[in-house]
């Protein structure tokens, strides 16, 4: 196979990534002058009405949400994150309009042109970059918030994914979070009794994890050494001498979406799930390591192998022997509707601050009761069936609606939920029975 550049680019959707602080900087400031401009406008058309608006309904219009996705997507990296980074919990510190929109930016990345991505190659890999390589295509087959994915051979036939990040995405992290933050705070569309430096923080050392190629490649070998084996299992080879802290290089491994399971047959469904939970179950329990962004492009199906295949792990977080405990302690309290264990384990996570009372207490633990209900089912629980998520997501929200009870959660918690309830919607989605109870009774004999 002669060495080959593939540039199929077919309208792709494709834009320039901002890559110095200036730049980025540019682009939120114009941002920020475009929203207020527009809030101008529409307070003085709504005030010659007789109107009081308020300012969260001035900026929350459908022409700025607009405004907002489209220069998000072009700013990638943490200033697409930060919306997903700090609305993650399930009491929705943000308005549901902002948290749609920013949802949607995940999966609505722009793709960076031909000439760009070529530079950011040379940067890393040398002037003689296709050298490794019987093709490269440079047309992305994914592109997210922090990079993109190609496709490329070995001269061996080899088949790779390429994981390329965006420049400047690591040097802008900081700035781009708290330019965003500005926004958010300016426009009063976060709480005063939110925690929200903490959050931001949190999320800042996140990212800087997420933007770190070789962390990754690391976790990846991590749980390649843990999984082994397993039959049910299958996580991709790093090719650590072509790798960099910006270039992820794996193999590349055939599947399906892991929702199109769907289509198949009960028994495949049911097992899919029943083994994703019982994977967090050991990420919690025994690896102490949760890889905690359950978006479902992270997961695919072989059907030959009865495989599932694990990417992505830059949103992987250690977990403490304490916060691990004390899930285990509160899973076992919800199972036997202990409301006095289950409001020492909260208490030992880090939910309840020093402020806190005995009847916000008490919202909090019923929360946490209702939302481990499929461990107190004898048998299968039928998520296609049930309403959970529904109810869990309208209680934490109103709970976050009174100030004087919302408080804000263990950032680590935070993490550990997201990946809970994105297994849950996926058992869901795809109308999984799983037999929870057991599962859990089993990791406490291992």
């Amino acid at each position: 196979m002669s060495r080959d550049v593939a540039e199929r680019n077919n309208g792709a959707n494709v834009a320039k990534v901002p890559s110095s602080r200036l730049s980025r900087l540019g682009k939120i400031g114009s941002l920020a002058s475009r929203l207020a401009g527009n809030v101008i406008y529409e307070g003085a058309k709504q005030l010659s009405k007789g109107q009081s608006p308020k300012l969260q309904q001035l900026i929350l219009t459908p022409k700025n949400m607009t405004q907002v996705a489209e220069k998000l997507s072009q700013l990638r990296g943490a200033a697409m994150k930060v919306g997903q980074m700090i609305s993650m919990d399930s009491g929705d510190i943000l308005p549901p309009e902002i948290s749609e929109i920013l949802s949607k930016l995940r999966d609505d990345a722009k793709a960076m042109p031909h000439k760009q991505l070529v530079e950011m190659l040379k940067q890393q890999w040398g002037l003689d970059w296709l050298a490794p390589f019987a093709q490269f295509e440079l047309r992305p087959f994914a592109a997210a918030s922090i990079g993109q994915v190609h496709l490329a051979y070995l001269d061996s036939g080899e088949k790779l994914a390429v994981k390329i990040q965006y420049p400047g995405i690591k040097d802008s992290i900081d700035s781009d979070i708290d330019n965003v933050a500005t926004l958010l705070k300016v426009a009063q569309l976060v709480p005063d009794n939110v925690q929200f430096d903490k959050l931001l923080s949190e999320a800042k050392a996140q990212l800087h994890h997420e933007a770190d190629y070789c962390y990754e490649a690391k976790l990846l070998q991590q749980y390649r050494h843990w999984i082994g084996d397993n039959e049910h299992f299958i996580v991709p080879k790093v090719y650590s001498e072509l790798s960099t802290d910006s270039i992820l290089v794996m193999e590349f491994i055939e599947g399906v979406p892991i929702e199109s399971v769907l289509t198949m047959e009960q028994s495949i469904r049911d097992n899919v799930a029943t083994r994703l939970l019982s994977l967090f179950l050991d990420e919690l329990f025994t690896f102490k390591l949760v890889q905690t962004d359950p978006n479902f492009a992270n997961f695919m199906y072989q059907v030959e192998s009865e495989k599932i295949v694990l990417l992505d792990f830059g949103a992987t977080r250690s977990i403490s022997d304490n916060l691990s405990s004390g899930y285990n302690m509160l899973m076992q309290g919800a199972m036997t509707s202990d409301s006095e264990l289950m409001t020492q384990a909260a208490a030992q996570i880090g939910f309840f601050q020093k402020e806190i009372t005995p009847e916000q207490q008490l919202v909090i633990v019923d929360i946490f009761h209702q939302a481990c209900e499929p461990l107190r089912c004898e048998g299968e629980y039928n998520f296609a069936e049930s309403n959970l998520a529904k109810r869990i997501t309208e209680s934490a929200k109103a709970m976050s609606t009174k100030p004087d009870e919302w408080h804000t959660p263990p950032t680590d918690a935070i993490f550990v939920h997201r990946k809970l309830a994105g297994i849950y919607l996926l058992a869901s989605r795809i109308k999984a029975k799983i037999d929870v109870k057991a599962l859990f009774l089993n990791h406490q004999k291992t």
